[in-house]
């Protein structure tokens, strides 16, 4: 049996899987059966299907938790007898939509960790990541591989492509010690390419560079190639060519990985030194932190404390992605795994990404790891219930939210229009959006969500600084103007990578929209890079969009925080009978001022009821009115009795009828239904 078992291991994991499934089929598998067939389960879970179908699972359930806990101590066995210089810890690094997730699938496959044509971009677990195509979270799974005879223990991180995710990004390179820096064949170097490049490269990784898509018909693989080389200077021979959707080359990837990126440094007999990459909320089991062991090894019932809280815990289980938490006995120097203590942690903030681990007493023996820069939020939003009844339910689920995105902040907010409701702040356009999609899908909630704002600065005479988050606070009163030394807005650093033939309208877009050029590049004969700076405010208002319309969707954009800069803004606001609308007010920069202004009030008009007497819209900037729009009154004809009646009857019932309406207009308050708010404030 244990003969026919090594060469049945040596054979492709699809024929293994035939044979686990006649294994089971056996009406009374013996011992050796059963340990036979956990061997073959522990080669990648090939088995998982015809263990759940066979008789021996489901006539003797005590033999099938035999068989699991077999292919367990198996899996265990394999790792623990894999030395830290065959540990790889790697990730993908590339542009939103160039293929990180299929790439993830196919390798998972390749080395086992996952049965063939099962469940797509298995490392994208969140509704919104499948829906949308992109990369939210940044996602984790161990592989063995075995390559010339050996096993290798390799970590896949798949990370998230888009801008509003870099700190995610930056959060997987700490645990990673090279990255396959992946190109889509048919559009090239991407704006977010070049990021995440630089990104990558300031850490210290090897980068190996693959080419995807490769079998579509627009593909030039050539000219990915040479823009690799001239941007970032990687020998073309170095580089993969693959398609991960038809699978054609993968299996050249790992190789390469093992050659290329060197393995990570570590003792795991010194003193433990673990770092917090990320964490994410579990009902059951509390706050469940992904970490990677730098030096020592930390497994169930170690007595472990924070160095940035201070704060001691138990742990209650360690273990490893594969591709699910699967348990292990120790975690050992070099090995990125999960744990959760016991008692559980039970708040999220007291799980500090960048934060260090060591054994209790040890503290004065490890040196903790520099963290990482915690996220800021630079777009602003307000957010309501639909229905004020449904209050519980949302603020449970935005917590619940909140619980597993560290970088989203909330505070309590009211307005008299729209009732309670939350101010949150994201780190951009995307991450809103992606929140308010996860709260719609997950938890079915019902939510107005007003139009994103940015923070300001107010630096005022005596030179003390404030951050303005809400526009509600935005000193506009003559006795607060007179203290501001000065106004500041926030202002991004942005790239944008396009075919040469829309270089006009981009130009014209970014001008428009108050930027100032820094660099212009012809990166290749029909690709060009640009360097704009331009105001947050703007970028936020749909830039993106508007880009894409310009460019029939060939241009890419990636920017950067570049801090606060003097600006000329102003506080707008709308007026409903001359008492302001506090869930409308918002701090643009004054060339904007009348144009949004006469949008506001124009499409204010459209939704508010007509009433009985006259009701008066205006957009202002502080004292001055930018736009005005009226509401006629309900009329009734007060002289339809009246025939043959003189000139003074008349005055005295249409006099009679006016002095009726001022008294109306001095008591009544004007009625705005709440639809006509949602309406509004509708995209």
């Amino acid at each position: 049996m244990q003969k026919c078992l090594s060469n049945i291991l040596r054979l492709p994991s699809s024929i293994r899987s035939q044979y686990a499934s006649q294994l089971f089929q056996r009406p009374h598998p013996s011992d050796e059966t059963v340990i036979g067939a956990a061997k073959l389960c522990s080669r990648g879970r090939i088995a998982s299907k015809s263990v759940r179908q066979s008789r021996a699972f489901t006539t003797s359930t005590p033999r099938y938790a035999q068989i699991s806990k077999l292919a367990l101590s198996e899996l265990e066995r394999r790792i623990s007898n894999i030395p830290i210089e065959r540990f790889r810890n790697f990730c993908i690094v590339a542009h939103v939509d160039h293929g990180k997730s299929t790439l993830s699938d196919r390798l998972l496959e390749l080395t086992g960790t996952i049965e063939k044509g099962g469940n797509k971009q298995i490392l994208d677990k969140l509704d919104v990541e499948r829906e949308r195509g992109i990369t939210v979270k940044a996602q984790t799974c161990s592989m063995i591989y075995n390559f010339e005879g050996e096993d290798y223990l390799l970590h896949l991180v798949d990370t998230p492509g888009h801008v509003d995710f870099r700190a995610e990004v930056s959060r997987s390179y700490a645990s990673c010690g090279g990255a396959l820096l992946l190109v889509d064949a048919s559009q090239g170097v991407q704006a977010q390419t070049v990021a995440n490049f630089y990104l990558a490269f300031s850490q210290g990784l090897t980068l190996v560079p693959v080419v995807n898509k490769v079998d579509l018909p627009s593909a030039d693989a050539p000219r990915a190639l040479e823009q690799m080389e001239s941007a970032f200077e990687l020998p073309p021979e170095n580089a993969v060519l693959v398609s991960a959707k038809t699978g054609l080359n993968v299996e050249a990837i790992l190789p390469n990985v093992i050659r290329q990126i060197p393995c990570p440094v570590g003792d795991h007999k010194k003193p433990l030194r673990l770092l917090l990459v990320d964490s994410w909320y579990d009902n059951y089991k509390g706050v469940i932190l992904l970490v990677r062991i730098f030096d020592g090894q930390v497994k169930a019932g170690d007595h472990v404390v924070s160095f940035a809280t201070g704060i001691k815990y138990f742990v209650g289980e360690v273990g490893m992605m594969y591709p699910d938490q699967t348990p292990q006995t120790v975690l050992r120097a070099g090995q990125v795994g999960y744990i959760y203590f016991n008692p559980g942690m039970k708040k999220s903030a007291e799980a500090l990404s960048g934060d260090t681990f060591t054994t209790v007493g040890s503290e004065k023996l490890v040196e903790p790891y520099p963290g990482f820069e915690e996220p800021k939020s630079m777009v602003f939003v307000a957010a309501f219930p639909v229905d004020q009844g449904d209050h519980g339910h949302l603020e449970e689920s935005i917590n619940q939210i909140v619980l597993n995105d560290r970088s989203v902040t909330l505070q309590k907010e009211s307005s008299e229009a729209l009732g309670a409701g939350w101010r949150l702040g994201f780190l951009g356009t995307l991450h809103c959006s992606v929140f308010e999609d996860r709260l719609r899908q997950e938890h079915g909630a019902s939510i107005i969500i007003t139009p994103p704002s940015v923070p300001f600065k107010v630096i005022w005479n005596d030179g003390r600084e404030q951050i303005i988050k809400n526009p509600a606070e935005f000193p506009d009163a003559d006795e607060q103007k007179q203290k501001i030394a000065e106004l500041q807005e926030p202002y991004v650093s942005a790239t944008i990578t396009f075919p040469e033939e829309y270089l006009g309208k981009i130009i014209e877009l970014c001008e428009s929209n108050r930027g100032v050029q820094k660099e212009l590049t012809f990166f290749t004969s029909t690709q060009v890079i640009l360097k704009y700076d331009l105001p947050l405010a703007q970028l936020v208002d749909d830039f993106f969009g508007k880009l894409k319309g310009a460019t029939k969707g060939y241009a890419s954009l990636d920017y950067e925080d570049a801090g606060f800069r003097r600006s000329s803004i102003i506080k707008l606001q709308l007026l409903v009978n001359k008492v302001p609308v506090d869930a409308v007010s918002r701090v643009v920069h004054t060339s904007q001022v009348e144009r949004l202004g006469r949008q506001w009030v124009t499409k204010f008009k459209e939704h508010v009821d007509r009433q009985m007497f006259e009701v008066i819209i205006q957009a202002t900037a502080g004292r001055r009115i930018v736009a005005r729009e009226t509401i006629k009154p309900f009329r009734k004809d007060v002289l339809a009795k009246l025939h043959a009646s003189d000139i003074g009857r008349r005055r005295k019932l249409l006099d009679k009828q006016k002095e009726g309406r001022k008294k109306l207009k001095a008591v009544g308050n004007i009625t705005i239904e709440h639809t006509a708010f949602q309406k509004f404030l509708a995209k």
